[in-house]
């Protein structure tokens, strides 16, 4: 899969523009940060606009997470 470009909106971190708009986890941080010099230097909250390249390496190939349900009372 090739690079794409995502673009924080107001109040973005890091890890929710990847999982937003890309579907990534944590595990994919470290491979953007790298394809992205300098992007860490910008804070914890990215400024309105930054462009991230996320690398075709870090494109998430799984299929869509879900959780278990958990019940509290049974009937």
């Amino acid at each position: 899969m090739a690079a794409q470009t995502l673009t924080a909106m107001a109040g973005d971190k890091l890890d929710l523009l990847l999982w937003r708009e890309a579907g990534l986890g944590p595990e994919h941080i470290g491979p953007v940060l790298a394809a992205n010099p300098g992007l860490a230097d910008l804070g914890a909250i990215l400024p309105l606009g930054t462009k991230v390249i996320v690398p075709g390496r870090a494109a998430n190939t799984e299929e869509p997470r879900t959780l278990q349900l958990i019940q509290l009372w049974s009937l």
